[in-house]
């Protein structure tokens, strides 16, 4: 599905020229009135790819042995992971932690043990093994899920489909100003772009310890990728008067 949207800069979408002319990433001298276009297309795309993230965290009385136990705990998970069939290219530590436990009581601060933290983000070649995925991980031990983040392992067809769009749109735009305004045709002064890519997101912090024997239901929708397109036109050929 396309999407598109059209903003003219304001109080300078139309700069007739001057004797001295100088506009930001406008290298010529235009003789005719200029035009500045924004143009935003978007394409929406199945996901190829899930990002996932699991972490184990554990409490002990010591700092060693909080380390330790959460030691065990991981490489469950990360066996569990393996055992699924993703690739170790695909899976990754993103983060360990170590810190003091204190109760806060009235009498003040009461020091409880320690606790340890691990996490890897697990990418998945297979949109639809997802849920399958986050069950194996709770059952394994994974004590913090996050994700799931959709994306598309090439999105450079999607980029340059909408490209293509928001040119041809942008042309079209700028044409139909010039003949209202009595002029034949458009000349390009300058282009830039921005890339955007707009990724559904879903929470599954909510789910519980306790896994039904049905996969978690994930929904991967699409994945919108953006390019938005300013472009500076020249009107040129002011066309004889009585023929807009």
């Amino acid at each position: 599905m396309m999407k598109s949207a059209f903003a003219l800069t304001a109080a300078s979408a139309l700069i007739f020229p001057a004797a001295a002319f100088a506009a930001p990433q406008v290298n010529l001298a235009p003789s005719g009135p200029v035009v500045e276009l924004s143009v935003y297309e978007t394409v929406d795309t199945a996901p190829d790819i899930v990002r996932i993230s699991a972490g184990v965290v554990v409490e002990a009385p010591t700092a060693t042995e909080a380390m330790r136990k959460n030691a065990a705990a991981m490489t469950k998970v990360i066996g569990q992971i393996k055992a699924l069939g993703i690739a170790e290219k695909d899976i990754q530590t993103s983060g360990i932690g170590l810190s003091a436990q204190y109760d806060y009581l009235d009498s003040g601060a009461k020091f409880r043990g320690y606790q340890a933290a691990n996490r890897v983000s697990v990418t998945l070649r297979k949109v639809e093994d997802t849920g399958r995925v986050l069950d194996a991980l709770v059952e394994a031990g994974a004590t913090d899920l996050s994700g799931p983040e959709f994306d598309i392992a090439n999105p450079s067809p999607a980029k340059d489909e909408a490209r293509t769009r928001a040119v041809a749109r942008g042309e079209a735009q700028a044409r139909a100003y010039a003949k209202m305004l009595g002029y034949e045709g458009v000349k390009v002064l300058a282009v830039s772009e921005g890339i955007e890519g707009s990724f559904p997101m879903f929470d599954a912090a909510k789910i519980v310890a306790e896994v039904a024997a049905t996969s978690t239901p994930v929904q991967p929708g699409t994945v919108s990728t953006g390019v938005s397109v300013n472009i500076t036109y020249e009107l040129v050929g002011k066309a004889p008067a009585g023929t807009k």
